[in-house]
C-alpha cells in the first residue's frame, strides 16, 4: 500500500511538472512575411542609439533589464518569460519581426503603437536592441 501511494505520488508529480513546463514555455510568435521583410531606415549611427538606449531605459528596461537579458524588476510579476536580448534566437530576428512585435505586443508584452507613436523612435530601439548581446 505505501509502494502504491508512493508511486502515484511520482507520477502525480511527473504530471504535474510536465504540464507546468508545456504552459510556461515561450510559444512561437509568428510574423507576417510583409511585416518580417521591412528593413530598418535608420542606420545605427551614434544618434540612433542614444535615443534608442533612452527610450529602452524609458519603456522596456523594468521588464527586460539593463542589460536586455529579460531580468528587470517587474519581469518576475509577469506570467509569461521576457525576451533576453542577448541570445542568438533573439538577434537573428529581423529588424521587421523585432518592430512588428514591438509595435502589435502580447499577453504581458504590451502594444507600443500608442505609446511610441513615432516609427522611427522603434527603430532606434531596435538599433540599441543590436548592441545588447
Amino acid at each position: 500500500m505505501k509502494m502504491n501511494l508512493m508511486m502515484l505520488g511520482a507520477a502525480l508529480f511527473v504530471v504535474t511538472s510536465f504540464a507546468f513546463t508545456s504552459l510556461n514555455q515561450a510559444k512561437p510568435w509568428p510574423v507576417p512575411d510583409a511585416q518580417k521583410n521591412k528593413v530598418n531606415p535608420l542606420k545605427g549611427n551614434a544618434a540612433s542609439l542614444a535615443e534608442g538606449k533612452t527610450l529602452y531605459n524609458q519603456h522596456c528596461k523594468s521588464c527586460h533589464g539593463t542589460k536586455g537579458k529579460g531580468d528587470g524588476p517587474k519581469a518576475a510579476q509577469l506570467d509569461t518569460e521576457c525576451g533576453d536580448f542577448t541570445t542568438s534566437a533573439l538577434q537573428s530576428q529581423t529588424d521587421g519581426a523585432l518592430f512588428y512585435k514591438t509595435v502589435e505586443g502580447r499577453k504581458d508584452m504590451p502594444s507600443f503603437k500608442k505609446k511610441i507613436p513615432d516609427a522611427d523612435e522603434i527603430w532606434s530601439i531596435i538599433n540599441y536592441m543590436r548592441t545588447l548581446k
